[in-house]
């Protein structure tokens, strides 16, 4: 079947923090010694965009960002003139959409007083804070460099800057936490006034210190309690759950991330990045991810040596990974965006639909994809099914 272009993002990462978390999985790099070559990254990741945009050509060209996100690490270290001059060579090489959602994730600890107006002006026209928890113990436990009253005094001066639109990361289930526990900290969240909060439990992931030495964690049961706890306290305060850990006020989703939930394409420039692009021409689903060190991928300069590796999508995989993405999402999806998305007949997935269906773990909504709230507690599961 026909694919179906669908809109394009494009994801940056910025791969050094201040000190590396002891939950973190991501491809975030401490500070050691000399800082940064801050300037130098920026033109690397020029360099990546233009060499992707020529590997990719047609697949590509003209087709506006819908969203730009700025991860890390932590993106707050590079200063907004940096921010800038990558934002301002990007929209050289891409038409961006009007209403482009610019993200940049941020630091409490990191970010110097009065620098969000600085980020304003270059063109972020959204913050996401990764606070985590506002109990001082809970963040002396999770490794994190700020206070709770520093997370909520850089809320403010984000606000006091002129932004409103922001996102507020928090955590539940940490180390020797209560139910009463996560609820405060969801109460001081909502305090602040964000327009969107990320809400999720903190898993132990293989290769970080807490895998290694894990820390005495609530038993599943009590993290499910404090789940439908904050999610029941967080919908009365007027935020509606779109997604497993992802909470917004009206028209407040964060674009960027439901265009990776819908399947959309994202190019992803930066050390370690991963990007996925349709091409329609050839009915191809590309995945690509470049070189995770980010010395390697300074070296590389926009060369061959930054990609990490990568290529077409097998069609067997398709219907897994777009479940995986799309199954998150609380209303679900048309059936027909399968096809469109992935170029393949219903009829691959019509087994697998109806196993979970027998199974109470999607709707029984005409035409759609929905998780029931059973498929939602189950969502491994579920989204198992569609494994090749």
């Amino acid at each position: 079947m026909p694919l179906t272009a669908p809109p394009l993002a494009l994801y940056v990462h910025m791969p050094w923090c201040v000190k590396k978390c002891p939950y973190c999985d991501f491809n975030s790099h401490g500070l050691r010694g000399e800082p940064p070559p801050y300037a130098a990254y920026i033109d690397t990741l020029l360099a990546d965009l233009d060499a992707d945009l020529a590997d990719f050509g047609a697949a590509a060209e003209g087709r506006p960002i819908v969203s730009v996100f700025f991860g890390g690490g932590t993106p707050s270290l590079f200063a907004p003139g940096h921010v800038a001059r990558f934002l301002d060579g990007a929209r050289a090489r891409l038409p961006f959409a009007d209403d482009c959602e610019i993200t940049l994730e941020t630091n409490p600890g990191t970010v110097e007083h009065g620098r969000f107006d600085g980020y304003l002006a270059a063109g972020v026209n959204r913050l996401s804070f990764g606070i985590q928890s506002f109990d001082d113990d809970k963040l002396r436990r999770l490794g994190r460099i700020h206070s709770a009253s520093e997370a909520e005094a850089a809320v403010k001066s984000a606000q006091d800057a002129g932004y409103a639109n922001l996102n507020l990361d928090l955590m539940y289930a940490l180390p020797r936490q209560s139910l009463d526990g996560a609820l405060a900290d969801v109460e001081r969240a909502i305090a602040l006034s964000p327009t969107h909060v990320s809400h999720y439990q903190l898993t132990l992931e293989p290769n970080t210190a807490f895998a290694a030495s894990p820390p005495p964690l609530p038993d599943d049961d009590a993290a499910w309690t404090m789940q439908e706890a904050c999610e029941a306290r967080l919908a009365e305060a007027g935020y509606g759950q779109y997604e497993v850990s992802a909470y917004a006020r009206p028209d407040r989703r964060s674009r960027h991330n439901l265009n990776y939930w819908e399947f959309g394409d994202y190019l992803g420039i930066g050390a370690g990045a991963h990007g996925k692009l349709t091409d329609a021409g050839t009915g191809t689903v590309h995945r690509r991810w470049k070189s995770r060190h980010p010395r390697t991928y300074l070296e590389a300069a926009g060369g061959p040596a930054r990609i990490g590796g990568g290529g077409p999508v097998e069609p067997a995989e398709l219907p897994f990974e777009y479940m995986l993405n799309a199954l998150r999402l609380y209303q679900g999806v048309p059936l027909e965006a399968f096809s469109q998305r992935t170029g393949l007949p219903a009829e691959r997935i019509a087994p697998a639909l109806a196993q979970a269906h027998a199974r109470g773990w999607l709707t029984d909504a005409p035409g759609r994809l929905q998780p029931s709230q059973l498929g939602q507690r189950f969502l491994n599961d579920l989204i198992g099914l569609f494994l090749a």
